[in-house]
């Protein structure tokens, strides 16, 4: 399991304009860490990461199969 980065990348320009440290509170994440993985420079497979997404599009009723890769 891991993140679709660039589906994560549309949300958080579409949603939370652009702000990826708003997105990373939202998610209860490090926003430097999240930043990493949307670089590329770690990897998109965090559980952290992964289960703030998922917890993400629960609460607001999105599709986890967009954001999330199985």
């Amino acid at each position: 399991m891991k993140i679709n980065v660039g589906a994560v990348k549309t949300l958080i320009k579409e949603k939370f304009r652009n702000n990826q440290t708003w997105f990373a509170e939202e998610i209860s994440m490090d926003a430097h860490y999240l930043n990493q993985i949307l670089l590329g420079n770690k990897k998109p497979s965090s559980p952290k990461a992964c289960r703030g997404v998922i917890d993400y599009c629960k609460r607001n009723s999105l599709n986890i199969s967009d954001y999330i890769i199985f």
